[in-house]
């Protein structure tokens, strides 16, 4: 697999030197039995170490025919579809053998570091480093750090312990130093031997050098607490997350190692900003939710720009988990590309600075030349001169003299003209000069004109997000608005019920009054009953009781 290869190249050249005997760029090939088996051991890959046999006819081997062996025969079985997180595990397993090899070239466990700290320092160095050759020594390879990516790992360490990197221009040196380090040379440098009177100095930098660690090589874009809602009691609890491309892992403490869960991202995930509940209530939890398929996970943080920061970190995430290179190392490598743009652009400079000057050279040398033939026609016309003074007195000879006094003019004519021609050609060499730096005051002119078009933008922007913010203090002016109206139309709903109560019961009475208030009369039998009547006469209307002329109405 070339990436799995690329990636701990750095690694494998560590230990390769490691096996060297005379420092001449080869290793036997017993030796590179053991390192391979190891390493082909770590990718179930058995028995490929006894092709280095027949691999070539000499007993030792320079790295480049090494690194060839190792891409035919050991990654070349290693599947190209491997996941971010798989291919992580390999690096990490290649670059430990690589470091048991190595590792007593590089002393540890002194009053500056431990061996822990050292061995993450130099896989740090590894992912950041390039592979280099001298030209009188082309079988020798060293792996060395760029001043600037040297700049970088200093100037984090130092932020982590407190101190100011630049605040005596220790360091300064490093960024027009155009001179690579290696791993021995960096780890001196990393001493710090003018800090370590700071208390608890070997911790702290250990520390440090852990935290950068885990961003750079364990790929951790962010981490955190979140508060995140749970399935079976939908309450917001708060965890400490990790997100790395291609998982988000949470723990119940920074320290912790044991993890409480693990969302494995894929492509599939999406990041949505969670609008805040209607109640016109200040919500202390920002929510957003992280979906994939039919599965939610609603997360919370304690403001706004925490939650705009966590939402760019996951889409972040989501966009390298499908690549097969971490975010990290795509960054260095960005950067390692910008330098090389920088050297061409630089050598483009160099060489045409340099054309520059030989044409100027080659206008120096015209000129002398034209100069010393015009001593030379000099020289000729003071010999003429002497034989005219000679034959003055001959008038015949007279008369050559007057024809070399002419000639003499015309080459002082023809050397004029010449010299007109050398001053057309310096003043087209300024012209275009000058054309040159019209043209970079045009281009300065652009860069303003796009930051003034940038500066109205983030205007435009804050005026509009000021807009926003009146709407929304106007939106919740009108929520507080309608809720009072709802509370009051509650009530009186509530009154209304209990005139209807009232109503009700008021009415069982009169019903009770009516039936005792009923006309009776007297049976055969003697007794009184009860006559009622069932018609269609409204209740209102006066009823008639036999034997009696009176009515009574009820309502």
């Amino acid at each position: 697999m070339a990436t799995l290869l690329k990636n701990v190249t750095n690694s494998i050249c560590h230990a390769f030197n490691a096996l060297q005997q005379n420092r001449d760029g080869f290793v036997s090939k017993s030796k590179l039995k053991v390192l391979t088996a190891n390493i082909a051991t770590l990718l179930d890959l058995y028995g490929v170490e006894r092709g280095l046999d027949h691999f070539r006819s000499t007993a030792t081997l320079n790295f480049e025919h090494y690194r060839y062996y190792l891409a035919q025969e050991v990654f070349a079985g290693v599947s190209n579809e491997l996941p971010l997180a798989a291919l992580r595990n390999y690096e990490t397993k290649i670059d430990e053998v690589c470091w048991l090899v190595c590792r007593m070239n590089f002393p540890a466990n002194d009053q500056y570091y431990t061996e822990e700290a050292v061995y993450k320092l130099f896989r740090i160095f590894c992912l950041v480093a390039d592979l280099s050759t001298d030209a009188s020594e082309p079988d020798l390879y060293t792996v060395k750090i760029h001043p600037m990516e040297a700049l970088i790992i200093i100037k984090h360490l130092l932020n982590a312990l407190g101190l100011n990197y630049d605040g005596d221009g220790k360091y300064d040196y490093l960024r027009t130093s155009e001179e690579s380090l290696e791993f021995g040379e960096l780890l001196e440098m990393l001493r710090f031997k003018n800090y370590d009177k700071v208390n608890d100095y070997r911790e702290s930098i250990c520390e440090a050098i852990g935290d950068m660690y885990q961003t750079l090589i364990e790929d951790v874009i962010k981490k955190g607490y979140l508060s995140r809602r749970g399935y079976v009691l939908p309450t917001f609890r708060e965890y400490f997350f990790v997100l790395q491309p291609c998982e988000l892992s949470y723990y119940k403490h920074p320290a912790d190692r044991e993890v409480c869960g693990t969302i494995v991202l894929d492509s599939r995930f999406m990041v949505k900003p969670a609008g805040n509940p209607s109640s016109g209530k200040q919500e202390k939890v920002q929510r957003f939710t992280l979906v994939s398929g039919d599965r939610t996970y609603e997360l919370g943080t304690p403001d706004h720009k925490t939650r705009l920061q966590w939402i760019a970190a996951l889409q972040l995430a989501i966009t390298y988990s499908t690549g097969r290179e971490g975010f990290q190392r795509d960054t260095v490598n960005r950067r390692k590309q910008q330098r090389e743009a920088e050297q061409r652009r630089r050598r483009e400079e160099e060489q045409l600075r340099s054309q520059h000057l030989r044409r100027l050279e080659e206008t120096h040398v015209q000129l002398e030349r034209e100069k010393q033939a015009r001593l030379a026609a000099e020289s000729q016309a003071r010999q003429y001169e002497a034989v005219a003074r000679e034959d003055s007195r001959r008038v015949a000879e007279l008369e050559d003299v007057k024809l070399c006094l002419e000639k003499m003019l015309e080459d002082e004519i023809q050397a004029k003209r010449d010299e007109e021609i050398v001053r057309a050609l310096q003043a087209r060499v300024l012209a275009e000069e000058w054309e040159k730096r019209e043209e970079l005051e045009q281009l300065q002119a652009e860069q303003k004109s796009l930051l003034e078009h940038e500066r109205q933008k983030r205007m435009e922007f804050e005026h509009r997000q000021q807009e926003n913010e009146q709407k929304l203090l106007e939106a919740e002016g009108m929520l507080r608005q309608l809720e009072e109206e709802r509370k009051r139309l509650d009530r009186e709903l509530k009154l209304a019920r209990q005139k209807i109560q009232l109503s009700e019961d008021n009415k069982g009475i009169v019903e009770a009054k009516l039936q005792a208030m009923s006309p009776t009369y007297r049976t055969s039998a003697g007794e009184f009953m009860i006559r009622r009547t069932q018609s269609f006469v409204a209740a209102d209307r006066p009823v008639l009781v036999a034997g009696t002329r009176s009515s009574h109405r009820f309502s």
